[in-house]
């Protein structure tokens, strides 16, 4: 019987004979058209019929480590860095050293990373000045970052940069700018560095890079203009790291992973919360896998922030405990997820521990706009001015947009809390307008909640309905459950809603004193206020109003 279908030539039995025999020239090519499964599947049958070369395993362990195959990827760059090494080939062999202890920092084998940083070290001690001894620098400035040895970092970044301009690996240039932009950031040399981070990333963005050292810039870069708060920078190379990822649907490794946290964030500020959950559950599998779990946290740590945001509070908790599990600072987030829970008094205890510990300018940017919201709500409007003043004074030492928007909102805040309406309006109005600009539909809406309270409190009723209205409907378009509970037409207080509850419980102003831990005349003014807003008499008028929103 003849067999069916249409007939094989020669031609092409000997093309299937030789591929499945095993041709590196195949997997070269797969490799050069970013089929990174492909060009590991035929490196490695190339390498069953004959050991592949040196430089035929470096590409086969970057093409392993682009798809997600890190103890592949580790295994490969061994045998690529003694085949140079024994070749004589230094320079190369310390490049692949480089990536190995990466790839084995990735995987959290710190141990084995430094004994083959030991051995790259004393390799290049034994030859003379190799161009690839940049890579070597490149490293220890990179644990020198990791350290927070600030000094150590910027005086090797500054060398490295000044050795790799001459240089013509361009790899090693992009990432001695990506190392130096980072550690003049450190020095508050913000536009210089920032300067340096926009010369790596066009570096990247032009193509001029290997994919891992494009992956590797794209997610330093980003990370950096996010620690900042540079959120412009942070956005466009978020979008056009996307695109670079669409373009590769098998890069699915550890850098991956972490772009995926990037996009959250980014997600997460503008509004797309949908896909930003979509993208943190991506990233939590993809760098849980055995190969990324050094930053798995910071995946867990952004899904905790949109599930709070989304009024998702037992998912919330457990990523927050994820991440902490992995290692990473979960504050501010699980202090504003107590707020939120109405937990006032934990939040005011774990953002006053953060805060304690904290000591760079830019480390307690990232808590003191939760720090103002919490102590306000607790009622320590000193300690909330404090807060207040000294994130003014970061936003004016580094000069970003995001850090003025947060310095303005939080200043507002702090005076609308203290009976001040008409001098916080133009600060919470500095502060709408700046989250407007910046594309930031959540922390614009929230400065206009804030703006309509104070209206109100200013006796112009209708404005106050308006900017309340303005903003419950962005909440809602959102899906910011809670912010919207927050943003009810009267515009209650995080604290004011606390005392409600308790009032409509049945407890006296001394047993809600002692809950709460205020004084009577504190609790005596909350309920007078309570009383104003929303128009009632007496504590049964208040306990309806709670049984009819469903705040009890």
């Amino acid at each position: 019987m003849e067999p069916s279908g249409p007939p094989v030539s020669c031609l092409q039995r000997r093309a299937t004979a030789v591929e499945s025999a095993g041709d590196p020239q195949q997997a070269r090519a797969a490799y050069a058209g970013q089929a990174w499964q492909r060009a590991v599947t035929l490196f490695a049958r190339a390498d069953a019929v004959t050991p592949l070369t040196p430089a035929d395993l470096e590409l086969a362990a970057e093409a392993a480590e682009m798809c997600g195959r890190g103890d592949e990827a580790v295994r490969l760059l061994r045998r690529a860095y003694l085949g140079y090494a024994e070749s004589g080939a230094i320079g190369a062999a310390l490049r692949c050293g480089y990536w190995l202890c990466k790839a084995l920092f990735w995987a959290g084998d710190l141990g084995h990373s430094n004994a083959w940083q030991s051995r790259a070290l004393q390799l290049a001690a034994t030859a003379g000045p190799e161009p690839e001894c940049g890579y070597l620098e490149l490293l220890a400035g990179e644990q020198h970052l990791r350290a927070g040895r600030r000094a150590a970092l910027l005086d090797t970044a500054a060398r490295l940069a000044e050795q790799a301009r001459t240089g013509d690996d361009a790899d090693l240039r992009a990432a001695a700018a990506m190392l130096y932009g980072i550690a003049l950031l450190t020095h508050d040399q913000v536009d210089a560095g920032l300067a340096q981070l926009d010369e790596a990333m066009v570096a990247a963005v032009d193509g001029l890079l290997t994919a891992r050292a494009t992956g590797m810039v794209y997610c330093a870069v980003i990370g950096a203009c996010q620690d900042l708060h540079e959120l412009r920078r942070a956005k466009e190379w978020t979008r056009a790291l996307a695109g670079w990822c669409d373009a590769q649907p098998e890069f699915t490794g550890a850098y991956r992973g972490l772009c995926r946290v990037h996009r959250v964030a980014v997600l997460t500020l503008t509004g797309g919360w949908p896909e930003a959950v979509r993208e943190a559950r991506a990233a939590c599998a993809q760098l849980t896998a055995g190969y990324g779990e050094m930053v798995a946290g910071g995946a867990y740590y952004q899904l905790a922030e949109v599930c709070r945001l989304r009024g998702e509070f037992g998912e919330a908790d457990r990523a927050y405990r994820e991440a902490l599990r992995r290692g990473w600072n979960i504050q501010p987030g699980l202090a504003l997820l107590r707020l939120a829970q109405g937990r006032t008094r934990a939040a005011e205890a774990g953002v006053r521990r953060a805060l304690a510990e904290a000591d760079q300018p830019l480390n307690r940017a990232r808590l003191l706009p939760a720090a103002v919201e919490i102590l306000v709500a607790a009622g320590d409007l000193d300690a909330a001015e404090r807060c207040a003043a000294e994130l003014t004074a970061v936003a004016t030492r580094y000069g970003t947009t995001a850090l003025a928007a947060m310095a303005a909102h939080a200043t507002g805040a702090v005076r609308l809390a203290a009976g001040q309406a008409a001098t916080a309006l133009p600060p919470l109005r500095e502060g709408f307008r700046l989250w407007r600009d910046l594309e930031a539909p959540y922390e614009a809406a929230r400065s206009q909640a804030l703006i309509g309270a104070a209206c109100r409190d200013l006796g112009d009723d209708d404005a106050a309905a308006m900017e309340h209205d303005a903003a419950e409907q962005v909440f809602r378009r959102l899906g910011a459950t809670p912010a919207v509970r927050r943003a009810e037409p009267h515009g209650l207080t995080s604290r004011e809603l606390e005392v409600i509850r308790l009032l409509a419980q049945g407890g006296t102003n001394r047993e809600i004193a002692g809950q709460l831990r205020l004084s009577e005349k504190t609790v005596a003014r909350h309920v007078s206020n309570i009383f104003g807003k929303l128009g009632v008499g007496s504590r049964t008028a208040v306990a309806a109003y709670a049984y009819e929103h469903r705040l009890v």
